[in-house]
């Protein structure tokens, strides 16, 4: 296939800065370079290129907003979405390890924990020397968190941490998990080490989606943890509520990546494909499907972009990102439909990334809430009538 050139058909470039412009030339560039090469082999074998790690923590993609003092880049939210862009462009496995790292487990130490916390975890996580992984879905409670069964009791010296998660993006490998609990009836925090007694994360097997990424289960059976594992920084479920706002503004930009794919496949096959002596691109349906594509992946561009400025200007709300990310997904997924369908039997070859981004789409549709929840959220938003009962 032709190198990747990028789909830009209002020259959003020219609303980007040089600095801006810099992370996602490089971001391309790594993702051409050591994920595409790679990619198709894992997702096959159902593992995580663990090798691609130091590269990514060298180039800043952990923590990429975070202080320097902690090991973060600095970046503004516009690169930081290129980069989860350009990361989900070679599979959303590689772009939801990053933004698990620095969305869930980096983002939540930064605001509410202690300085200890931050001093001892944040730079290794910035350098990939520790991996975290993020734990409030439960097996009986996914859109309602608030239901969570997951329970600390407070002892002598520490707390006693009872109950499971489920669904856990990087559960098996990773050395530290924030997970979320009632304690009092309230919701806290809690950070657990890998091999602490009582606690394991087996992880899920025989997924047909997101096979390059690591599920897993997180349960706990009478673990203790020292006082100094819950972080301080504030109770409720808005807690973690604020994490995923900033994983799911990631993901809205992700799915323009996996889009952005699925349309360049089609585009370059249409283009190249014979039928009836001429290339099927010449035919006005197949022009339909691709105009459809580059316009919607156009909007979420957009979308994104103003988000992004919003995000930084501090006037984002999670409202306008539940938007991004229901819009953003639900449309990608729609595109990997479409280019599967221009690709014919071909769609379903690994020789081409269609078909996995599609497969891995159906799950970004779901977690980090799913389509339908996020349409409650804006409906109440524009409405002021909440509707979730």
């Amino acid at each position: 296939m032709p190198k990747f050139q990028g789909v830009d058909y209002l020259d959003l470039d020219g609303l980007l800065s040089a600095d801006e412009r810099l992370v996602r030339t490089t971001i391309r560039e790594f993702v051409d370079d050591r994920v595409l090469p790679v990619i198709e082999k894992h997702n096959r074998a159902g593992t995580f290129p663990m090798d691609l790690v130091p590269a990514m923590a060298e180039l800043g993609l952990f923590g990429s907003t975070l202080p320097a003092q902690y090991g973060g880049a600095e970046m503004n939210s516009v690169a930081y979405g290129l980069v989860m862009q350009e990361l989900e462009r070679g599979d959303s496995g590689i772009r939801s390890f990053a933004s698990v790292q620095s969305g869930l487990v980096m983002y939540p130490i930064f605001r509410y924990g202690s300085r200890e916390q931050k001093d001892l975890w944040l730079p290794a996580l910035a350098r990939g020397e520790k991996i975290g992984c993020f734990g409030l879905t439960e097996p009986d409670f996914g859109s309602n968190p608030g239901g969570m069964i997951t329970r600390a009791e407070k002892t002598s010296g520490g707390y006693l941490l009872n109950g499971a998660k489920m669904w856990i993006t990087n559960g098996s490998i990773a050395d530290i998990a924030v997970v979320w609990a009632k304690l009092d009836g309230s919701v806290r925090g809690f950070l657990v080490e890998k091999g602490t007694a009582g606690f394991s994360a087996p992880e899920m097997k025989g997924k047909h989606s997101l096979r390059a990424s690591v599920t897993s289960e997180l349960i706990f059976d009478d673990v203790h943890l020292p006082e100094a594992n819950i972080l301080p920084g504030g109770e409720g479920l808005k807690l973690p509520l604020s994490c995923l706002s900033q994983a799911r503004y990631g993901i809205a930009w992700g799915a323009i990546g996996a889009a952005m794919a699925c349309y360049d496949a089609a585009l370059n096959y249409a283009k190249s494909r014979i039928q009836f002596d001429r290339p099927i691109a010449a035919f006005q349906l197949t022009q339909a499907k691709l105009v459809h594509m580059v316009t919607e992946i156009t909007k979420a561009q957009l979308l994104c972009l103003q988000l992004g400025r919003l995000k930084d200007s501090g006037k984002a709300r999670f409202q306008q990102i539940s938007l991004a990310k229901r819009n953003n997904v639900f449309h990608a997924l729609e595109i990997a439909r479409e280019a599967r369908g221009i690709l014919g039997a071909n769609g379903i070859l690994d020789e081409y990334p269609v078909m996995r981004h599609a497969a891995n789409l159906e799950s970004v549709i779901t977690y980090e809430g799913t389509h339908e929840m996020h349409t409650l959220i804006v409906g109440e938003d524009i409405t002021g009538i909440p509707a979730f009962t």
